[in-house]
């Protein structure tokens, strides 16, 4: 499935893009995200427990960060296992100055397998976008010192 958007924030271009590359601020940020411990390279062995309708499980995996062009862009990548199925994504996030303020527009692909996808295939595009909303919204509040 296709994921794509922006996201406006109220900081300048190297502040948003430093807390958008800082391991401790994703772990906070990425929903579900209970666990991310370095392996070197921009990968991060990560433990996620998300859920979609009725499943709920937690996933071993990772997240990493490749390309990455400060303070212009990266591509950030996810992907883990578990009883449930996998997820599986990556987006291309764009940083972009407008005065004191910074837009950043993201454009990725994702894919969910498993149990997880054949009873919630309805509904995985909503939550998917539900998801990439909390973390914006958590990385907002966190520029704002919250």
């Amino acid at each position: 499935m296709k994921l794509e958007g922006q996201h406006t924030f109220q900081a300048p271009r190297d502040v948003v893009f430093a807390r958008m590359t800082d391991p401790g601020e994703l772990a906070s940020c990425i929903p579900g995200c209970e666990q991310l411990e370095p392996e070197g390279g921009g990968r991060y062995k990560a433990t996620l427990k998300l859920g979609i309708a009725a499943i709920r499980g937690t996933y071993q995996g990772y997240v990493a960060m490749r390309d990455v062009q400060p303070p212009e862009r990266y591509v950030l990548a996810v992907e883990g296992s578990g009883a449930p199925g996998y997820v599986k994504g990556e987006g291309a996030l764009d940083f972009v100055a407008q005065g004191d303020q910074t837009l950043v527009t993201w454009k990725g692909d994702a894919e969910v397998g498993g149990t997880i996808a054949a009873t919630g295939q309805r509904i995985i595009g909503g939550v998917a976008n539900m998801l990439v909303g909390q973390f914006f919204k958590c990385m907002e509040k966190r520029l704002a010192g919250g």
